[in-house]
């Protein structure tokens, strides 16, 4: 039967598979909102429009399915444009529904007006249409939940102008089919096989683009392989953290180029190789070189020998079938952990105190933690150096790099993944950014350990300015009582002044019933 558009398309999302949206209700985008309750989908308000979208991110992140977001024209759009971007570039799935005004070419001076919306938000997202029919809306929506799987996943945005969402319309159609990624040819495969028998020195470089269709083939391929392997800080816990040949998540370490360049083969999937993974302008390997990815954009960026448009698990899958029995190389394991061990230690030495409390939480926490770092230098760190066992386990705002991201994030994550510990990773400047959201985590009771590293300034910043001979210049700024501000949004708080009792402000945290503020600084750990 018809009804407005705007119950429609719950009962559509709901139909596809979504439960949870997040948002912020307003007069130009209520109608999404008349049919939330009645298709059964759980709404989760946000104190502001970025935080919605990074919990939209979050909770996309932890289950692998779309993180949906409803706003409102305008400002409402605007401010979740940040989320947006960072999604795109962390190859995200989120869908963002935004209303629009009717008409704006003839009309000046409306609520909300912009000059062009749709036009804004196209430039950090996949695309950005305005549906301009019930069938064009029920259309877009099946083409973004399609995109999402069937190629690299990157944020859409539909926008619905008001009279269309108040206006009655006939529901939406069966779900349309998804598609799969290509097959791997088993020729290829072979002839990859055949190149790896003949390498002394393959080196594998495996990005977050592996991690959801990440299983036990992955790690057994490269066992037989007999290769070495590095991870971006996305693909961290595809491979155990003390696997024999494992390098780890040490890409960044200028010691890494001289490791590529003693490779005399490489293959590098589901990964960019892009600035915030190396931090230089190259690997800095000579070998023969095969790229695979889905995103045929990425296999353009370089000029591999061979570039491969196919998903990771297909392609894993296709060569563990062509490799013979194990293969064997010049790598040993001695050099492998000789490396970790110094790269840890400049770790160490570069950023004093991180270290020790990265162990210290390793010791305690459960397994199956899911972390969401903030740009922050505990989490530069602890990125390198915080052992992963398991992918997908830990998030950071990798490309875009926005701050502000921990905090509403994992409240996503906790959403998605109840009775599981998640735990946030914030500087004392970027968690002002949306330390407003602690209302949303305190109002949902979620147990929430966030870990927030207090150094009085943007120490990055300051270290980065002095590097370049500036003199340090607004990078100090007087933070509050976070504390007695955690306890003023209901939440809990605690200061640890030993290890211990960090872990045991932790392991409190995730057995309660809110969240919790837990300041710590480099002096934690002397």
């Amino acid at each position: 039967m018809d009804r407005p558009l705007g119950v429609q398309i719950s009962r559509m999302l709901k139909e596809r598979g979504v439960d949870v949206i997040f948002g912020i209700p307003g007069v130009h985008n209520q109608e999404l909102y008349r049919g939330i309750e009645e298709a059964g989908i759980t709404h989760i308000l946000a104190r502001h429009e970025q935080g919605a979208g990074f919990m939209a991110d979050g909770y996309a992140r932890a289950t692998g399915r779309p993180g949906v977001a409803y706003v409102i024209s305008g400002p409402g759009l605007t401010n979740i444009m940040t989320p947006m971007g960072q999604a795109y570039s962390d190859s995200v799935p989120m869908l963002v529904i935004s209303s629009c005004l009717d008409e704006t070419a003839a009309t000046r001076g409306q609520l909300h007006q912009m000059r062009d919306q749709r036009a804004a938000a196209a430039t950090v997202c996949g695309w950005s249409e305005e549906a301009r029919t019930a069938g064009a809306a029920y259309a877009l929506i099946d083409r973004a939940l399609m995109e999402f799987t069937s190629a690299r996943p990157r944020p859409k945005h539909i926008q619905i102008p008001i009279r269309v969402l108040e206006a009655a319309a006939p529901p939406p159609g069966a779900m349309m089919p998804r598609r799969s990624h290509d097959e791997m040819s088993p020729t290829v495969a072979a002839q990859l096989a055949a190149e790896l028998s003949a390498s002394r020195r393959p080196l594998f470089v495996l990005g977050g683009g592996c991690v959801d269709e990440a299983d036990e083939t992955l790690r057994h391929v490269l066992r037989k392989s007999g290769a070495a392997s590095f991870t971006t800080y996305a693909g961290r816990g595809l491979l155990a953290a003390d696997a024999a040949l494992h390098f780890g998540a040490f890409l960044a370490r200028p010691g890494s180029a001289e490791i590529a360049a003693r490779a005399d083969l490489l293959v590098a999937v589901g990964t960019e190789l892009s600035e915030v993974d190396l931090w230089r302008p190259r690997l800095g390997h000579s070998a023969p070189t095969w790229r695979v990815d889905i995103d045929p954009v990425m296999l353009g960026q370089t000029t591999p020998d061979v570039a491969l448009r196919v998903s990771s698990s297909a392609f894993f899958e296709a060569l563990d079938m062509a490799l013979p029995g194990a293969l064997h190389s010049d790598w040993t394991e001695r050099e492998v952990s000789e490396a970790r061990a110094r790269w840890c230690a400049e770790v160490d030495t570069e950023r004093p105190g991180i270290v020790p409390i990265c162990e210290a939480l390793r010791a305690v926490l459960p397994d199956d933690a899911m972390f969401y770092s903030d740009m922050t230098q505990f989490a530069y760190g602890a990125k390198e150096v915080y052992p992963m066992d398991r992918p997908g386990h830990w998030h950071h705002p990798c490309g875009f790099g926005t701050l502000g991201y921990a905090l509403p994030a994992a409240i996503g994550g906790a959403i998605a993944r109840p009775g599981q510990p998640t735990i946030a990773i914030a500087g004392d400047y970027g968690f002002q950014y949306t330390v407003q959201e602690l209302a949303t985590a305190v109002e949902l009771g979620l147990p929430l350990p966030i870990l927030l590293w207090d150094n009085g300034k943007l120490g990055e910043i300051e270290e980065s300015m002095v590097a370049a001979q500036i003199a340090p210049n607004a990078v100090i700024q007087r933070n509050p009582d976070f504390l007695a501000l955690a306890r003023a949004y209901g939440a809990a708080a605690a200061e640890p002044a030993t290890l211990s009792e960090l872990q045991e402000a932790v392991l409190s945290a995730i057995g309660g019933d809110r969240p919790t503020v837990i300041r710590m600084t480099a002096a934690l750990s002397r």
